[in-house]
């Protein structure tokens, strides 16, 4: 009689333990489900926020590329005096100072993409201060015209940069 008990007890225990799993399997997953769709939407509700300040960075440092190109920089950029020296100095102050209003912006561009910008202004610094060291280089003027040559006969390191940010943006369709 007692063996008929436990087996009537066990029989009523397989179904409650059956469905105790199934319920545990359905609400696991369930939570699983909805913790993921709450991720999506707020992932969701970022870039929608997010998306139009990256493009905004990017739209900034385009425009910081384009005003450090040489040949842009010697037209808005006029000597102040007639020594080199101070030309180049007020040259590269002028990218300097450029370069930091928009040091934000690397927030939401890209490593590889800050990087090439930064090589892109130090390539651009480089090449003035080349042309300062130049023997037939002796007045800010003759500075002016050695940096314009030299990008007649080679494309400006903001090109680079800029063909680089016009890819990623790209992408990012």
């Amino acid at each position: 009689m007692e063996t008929v008990k436990i087996i009537d007890l066990f029989l009523y225990a397989i179904p409650t333990v059956i469905t105790g799993l199934i319920a545990y399997y359905f609400f696991k997953e369930h939570t699983k489900n909805e913790d993921g769709r709450r991720r999506f939407l707020l992932k969701k509700d970022m870039q929608v926020n997010a998306m139009p300040l990256r493009l905004q960075a990017y739209e900034r440092m385009a425009l910081f590329l384009e005003r450090i190109t040489p040949a842009k920089l010697l037209v808005r950029i006029n000597p102040i005096s007639s020594n080199k020296e101070d030309y180049e100095s007020l040259l590269i102050q002028n990218i300097e100072q450029e370069f930091e209003h928009n040091l934000s912006q690397q927030i939401y561009v890209s490593d590889k993409c800050w990087s090439i910008i930064t090589a892109s202004k130090n390539a651009t610094i480089q090449l003035i201060r080349k042309a300062n060291l130049s023997e037939k280089t002796d007045t800010a003027n003759k500075l002016r015209e050695t940096i314009l040559t030299e990008m007649m006969e080679r494309r400006a390191p903001s090109d680079a940069a800029l063909s680089f940010i016009k890819e990623e943006v790209s992408d990012m369709w």
